[in-house]
């Protein structure tokens, strides 16, 4: 088994860092967060993350996992080296490769001889040259390798995501440092695609650049079917049925968000525009996105009579998606802030977002989905959390001013919510 470092305690950090420990590498991770540092090696996880938690309990109690202050106090003496850190948005929609930058400097001076370091943050063509010629220029040994190593984690199943992947991907130009970090993965039952570093980078983001369009697609497909009177669940259920699209992605809702797609799509663009082509079908889904909030806010106004002002709306959900706790781009945050802002008055609830939502403006968060609707105007559903699905909806009917639902993410059976006297809004049904 090989030593690791980790550059990066995150949500691709830590769970490359925990998932490598349980397949028996001895893994040091990395932060610049001490409180975080003190925390993790204490066991506690700051996030909320499927399974995660028992792998970084099950590497502590080994000694396969430790985290350190630093990434020069991760990397050192180590034979593999992971770049987890990020690698957000900048204001001209590239991709900030400052931390990236910044790592490399730090870690440069320390690296072992023949050690490989791995890109596993989601970055531009180009940055593993970028990352090899900053680390030389800071007095790396001369014998390191530089490869790409995407990540293609989804929060909530990040961890089955990473022991059990649909595909490694490695981008190297030397074959032996290919070789070796494919046995880095022993263990991992996937294919493993060993290519060159630029096409490695491009991998991720064509894959998640193809799902933004996927989902801009049947969110289009959803209006169609609202103008029509078709039922997009049956039209997914038609299109699904075909191996050539799959029922993947084709969940029509309030538009996509979170860490990844937003900053991906724009990053992509950018790159498409500096080589001087129009990448005209992903800017179009990027504006079908935008344009889906405010048709799901649109809704919610005409569920309220016309007008926003004064109205009072319950919202359920508020992470970007279900079973995680991530706030980040997320469209129910989006159209809350919309919402706010027409003057609507927003009692929020969600069952993991906890402090971090209490802190967003214009909006009261509380600790329960029945109180969240007291006195409402209408009930707004934008996070697809399966506990929304059990609730006790004559409860929640008989508390509300009037009983109307919007439902942004089709969660719940029209018919039955009809049957209570709800009037219904979903997506394309």
């Amino acid at each position: 088994m090989s030593s690791v470092g980790v550059v990066g305690a995150g949500y691709v950090g830590l769970t490359t860092a925990a998932c490598l420990a349980h397949l028996g590498h001895d893994v040091v991770c990395g932060d610049l967060d001490a409180d975080r540092v003190r925390t993790l090696n204490q066991g506690e996880i700051p996030i909320l993350e499927e399974g995660l938690d028992d792998l970084v309990v099950e590497g502590l109690g080994s000694g396969r996992l430790r985290f350190a202050l630093g990434a020069a106090a991760a990397v050192t003496d180590a034979e593999f080296v992971f770049l987890c850190v990020a690698t957000p948005q900048g204001s001209d929609g590239q991709a900030d490769l400052s931390a990236i930058d910044t790592a490399a400097r730090e870690i440069a001076p320390v690296l072992a001889p023949a050690s490989v370091v791995l890109n596993k943050s989601t970055v531009p063509v180009g940055t593993t040259e970028r990352v090899d010629r900053i680390m030389r220029e800071a007095g790396a040994v001369t014998d390191i390798g530089v490869a790409s190593n995407p990540e293609f984690l989804r929060e909530g199943t990040a961890v089955r995501d990473f022991l059990h992947p649909s595909r490694v991907v490695i981008g190297t130009d030397d074959s032996a440092v290919g070789v070796r970090i494919s046995e880095l993965y022993a263990g991992v039952n996937a294919p493993v695609l060993v290519t060159d570093p630029a096409s490695a980078e491009m991998i991720k983001y064509a894959s998640n650049a193809f799902l933004a369009t996927k989902i801009s697609f049947v969110n289009a497909i959803a209006n169609v079917c609202e103008a029509v009177n078709a039922d997009v669940r049956e039209v997914v259920l038609g299109m699904g049925y075909d191996p050539r699209i799959g029922f993947e992605f084709l969940h029509p809702g309030p538009g996509w968000g979170g860490s990844c797609f937003p900053k991906d799509t724009a990053a992509l663009l950018r790159t498409a525009d500096e080589a001087g082509y129009d990448f005209a079908l992903l800017r179009g889904a990027v504006t079908a996105n935008d344009e889906q909030r405010d048709r799901m806010v649109t809704k919610v106004r005409d569920a309220c009579g016309g007008t926003l002002a004064g109205a009072r709306v319950a919202i359920w959900g508020l992470t970007f998606k279900a079973n995680t706790d991530d706030l980040r781009d997320s469209p129910a945050v989006a159209i809350a802030a919309i919402l706010a802002e027409e003057g609507a008055v927003l009692r929020a609830y969600d069952p993991s977002a906890g402090d971090a939502a209490a802190g967003l403006p214009g909006l009261e968060v509380v600790a329960d989905a029945y109180e969240a609707c007291t006195d409402a105007q209408v009930l707004v559903v934008l996070t697809e959390w399966d506990e929304f699905r059990w609730l006790d909806f004559e409860r929640v009917a008989a508390s509300m001013s009037r009983a109307e639902v919007v439902d942004a993410r089709n969660l719940l059976d029209p018919a039955a919510m009809r049957h209570i006297g709800f009037t219904y809004r979903g997506v394309g049904r």
